[in-house]
């Protein structure tokens, strides 16, 4: 989807229509969850800080996120894309792939669909939506990007190649900034100085990474879309209005923390061995320290106490903006291998 937090805010109240606009929390403390394509001009993006927001674009408008609403519409759409296959693959509320290799209308061009797709999203939901088709899950994503907002972007077979080739280096999906900066010192500012790069080169100078950006700038990606994806961590975090000094107040912050992220697990039934607390200071630097537990917990006593250590493990850096705690190691990986080992044959 395009802009979607943002496209939704836009459909429901006209009058952002066309403006500059945030969602998040407000341009004081608050960091942005989607920018308009308006508010983008001016180089306001999601994750950055509402001060710098504001000031790349003083007309900025903020929001505040309505994730009920959001997840409504994501229904919708994703009632659409199973009108065509069950093979789909949700990333977000607003991103998924699809499998459309065998599909139910039996329409042999993967393109044909994503175009016939995007236009029932905007004449069904009233949004637009950009799609990227190829022969692999990791080609598609890149594609995606490629024609946005409101286009598509098909990269046949015997494109493939010369496409990744010809592609910036922090284009790549998966390849972040820091990475990309890394690359750039070793020469590689494209997918063909990757490509120039043997295995052992790459393992060396960016480890096990090594190997799959070898396969990956060849186009190998062997990764199947998987419709029921196993969860891996579950999360609940806070960003206060004022930065906390005292590691008493960030006790009391970490505690409701725990209560909501209690209330998660139990809805879904989750529990996990290894928990994480997430700090981030004020100048915007993160830090996080994890302890893995003998036994599942889903408890937020047993959560709470397992943080309340991790707060103290070592002395805070900073004053701290943002706490959050998170679960990982979780029983949905171990039911997922149970699931695998009752299929053989004794």
């Amino acid at each position: 989807m395009d802009a979607f937090y943002a496209s939704v805010e836009q459909m429901d109240n006209p009058e952002l229509k066309g403006k500059p606009l945030a969602v998040g929390g407000c341009e004081i403390r608050g960091v942005v969850s989607a920018a308009s394509y308006e508010a983008r001009k001016f180089g306001v993006r999601s994750a950055m800080s509402g001060v710098q927001a504001k000031k790349n674009c003083p007309d900025l408008i903020f929001v505040r996120p309505r994730f009920d609403r959001y997840k409504e519409i994501s229904k919708k759409i994703r009632a659409i894309f199973h009108e065509y296959t069950d093979l789909v693959e949700p990333l977000s509320l607003d991103e998924a792939y699809l499998d459309v290799t065998q599909n139910k209308k039996g329409n042999p061009s993967a393109s044909l669909i994503a175009q016939e797709i995007r236009k029932r999203i905007y004449e069904e939901v009233g949004l637009t939506a950009s799609a990227g088709i190829s022969i692999n899950k990791f080609v598609a994503k890149i594609a995606s990007d490629y024609n946005k907002p409101n286009g598509q972007k098909t990269v046949n077979p015997d494109e493939v190649l010369v496409f990744l080739e010809q592609l910036d280096i922090k284009k790549f999906y998966g390849i972040g900034k820091v990475t990309a900066e890394k690359m750039y010192q070793h020469g590689i500012f494209t997918g063909a100085d990757l490509k120039s790069k043997t295995v052992d080169y790459l393992e060396e100078h960016f480890g096990k990474s090594g190997a799959s950006y070898y396969k990956i700038v060849r186009g190998i990606h062997n990764s199947e879309v998987k419709p029921n994806r196993i969860t891996k961590s579950v999360a609940s975090e806070h960003t206060f209005n004022e930065n906390l000094t005292s590691e008493i107040f960030m006790q009391e912050r970490l505690e409701r923390i725990a209560e909501e992220l209690e209330r998660r697990l139990k809805k879904h039934n989750i529990s996990g061995k290894t928990v994480t607390l997430k700090i981030k200071y004020s100048d915007f630097t993160m830090q996080t320290r994890s302890k893995t537990l003998p036994y599942f917990i889903s408890d937020k006593g047993l959560l709470f106490e397992t943080v309340k250590e991790l707060l103290y493990q070592e002395r805070l850096k900073d004053s701290v903006r943002l706490l959050g705690i998170s679960l990982n190691n979780l029983n949905t990986e171990v039911k997922k291998t149970v699931v695998v080992q009752l299929r053989f044959e004794f």
